[in-house]
């Protein structure tokens, strides 16, 4: 579940933002602040839920650190009691530009991971990342950067890519190695703009159950990245990676293309078979059924009345949940990639098919390619796991033939979730 404690409220105004709108959905001159009430119910309802050893908390926006270090400090005290049977960990997604040293030593001493908005270079980054007055945060941005690394938080970088970002793919990439970045998210923009409907609740832009035949066919907002250039990103970035960077730098989106190739889950929706379990909480305490389902359909009740587990049944129900996998069109299904793809997020399903069948993702062509692109590497990468050799040693196999040997003392298993150590 994912925690939006400030709701849509947010100190910046980014071009490509598909959340800042949501404030026409709530009360106008309300407060954007999670009360101790709702954050009590939630954090009791989430620990008691979870199966599993581990219950991760995440913590989003909006922009969450405008609510200050003492709601946090609130968090940590309202998780003590749980950290008895439970571990209780934190993840925070941030811009970046309100952090400080207090917020950073904060951070590093509840062991915090944080995720930090940054789409690349200055002149990237400021396209699309503005403050409230129109102006760039870069420098803002690489100041908290800075902080943490200094502080010695964990964190990761998430970039996003818009139409512009695209064309620049080692810029990008580069610029964040060399900033230090060690684990890197690329995640493409797509939005649509608003039928009628949107337009009368004060939106601008489409609800993911706006898949009439004319807006499947209709236009994306002049920043959302274009299919192919997406998939030319991604590939640009990892013949650079492939060459220099595995075991140094993690990419993301290319770890769970390897998760796939040997069979695992993914860890991520938009490439799992099915969605709907990951809810998020708004911060009156309304529950969604993903954060770009944060529309009046998709309400699936309220953390202060209704119980979780209840809601996530209604979530598989009546959201997206196995449709995701049931609704894929025949395209689809015959794709070779489609163990890697499984269609992509339903959101953003709204081509058709050469068929005319609707249902496609609008990045289809992107992700075929990029799949097909990097099979070759993943192939190497699977079967230096599988002989229990590092797989930065596919770097090797790239620059001229390689020959794996059983055993080995460099052998290294896969540590914290990821594979391409």
């Amino acid at each position: 579940m994912v925690a939006k404690p400030v709701g849509p409220a947010c100190n910046l105004q980014c071009e490509y933002c598909f959340y800042l709108e949501k404030q026409a959905l709530f009360k106008p001159g309300g407060t954007l602040r999670m009360s101790d009430r709702v954050l009590g119910a939630l954090i009791a309802k989430y620990v008691s839920s979870q199966p599993t050893p581990v219950v991760e908390f995440v913590w989003q926006g909006g922009e969450p650190t405008l609510l200050g270090i003492d709601f946090f400090r609130r968090i940590v005290e309202l998780q003590k009691p749980f950290a008895k049977d439970k571990r209780i960990a934190n993840s925070l997604q941030t811009n970046g530009t309100l952090l400080d040293d207090e917020w950073c030593r904060f951070l590093k001493r509840h062991h915090f991971m944080v995720g930090i908005s940054l789409d690349g270079p200055q002149e990237i980054h400021d396209r699309y990342r503005k403050d409230r007055k129109g102006r760039g945060t870069f420098e803002q941005v690489m100041h908290g950067l800075k902080l943490l690394q200094q502080h010695r938080v964990d964190y990761n970088v998430l970039a996003c890519v818009a139409r512009d970002t695209a064309a620049r793919p080692l810029d990008v990439y580069r610029f964040l190695r060399g900033a230090g970045t060690e684990f890197i998210q690329f995640t493409p923009v797509v939005e649509r703009t608003a039928g009628q409907q949107g337009a009368e609740q004060g939106l601008r832009l489409a609800a993911p159950s706006a898949l009439t035949r004319r807006e499947r066919q209709g236009e994306v907002t002049p920043w959302s990245v274009e299919p192919e250039s997406w998939g030319d990103f991604l590939i640009a970035v990892i013949e650079e990676w492939v060459r220099n960077d595995v075991g140094k730098v993690f990419v993301m989106n290319f770890e769970w293309a390897l998760n796939a190739w040997i069979g695992n889950p993914s860890p991520v929706c938009v490439h799992a078979r099915q969605c709907g379990r990951s809810l998020v909480i708004e911060h009156n305490g309304d529950v969604y059924a993903c954060d770009h389902c944060v529309y009046l359909e998709y309400r699936l009740g309220n953390i202060l009345s209704d119980d979780l587990a209840g809601m996530v049944r209604r979530s598989l129900e009546s959201g997206f949940g196995v449709s995701k996998e049931t609704a894929l069109p025949g395209q689809c299904r015959e794709c070779e990639v489609l163990a890697a793809c499984r269609g992509g997020c339903p959101k953003h399903r709204f081509a058709a098919t050469c068929n005319d069948e609707p249902g496609l993702h609008y990045l289809c062509t992107g992700y075929r390619k990029l799949f097909l692109h990097i099979r070759k590497y993943l192939r190497v990468m699977a079967r230096l796991l599988e002989e229990g050799l590092p797989v930065s040693r596919v770097m090797d196999a790239v620059k001229g033939p390689l020959v794996i040997m059983r055993g080995g003392t460099d052998g290294a298993s896969p540590t914290h979730g990821r594979v391409s150590r």
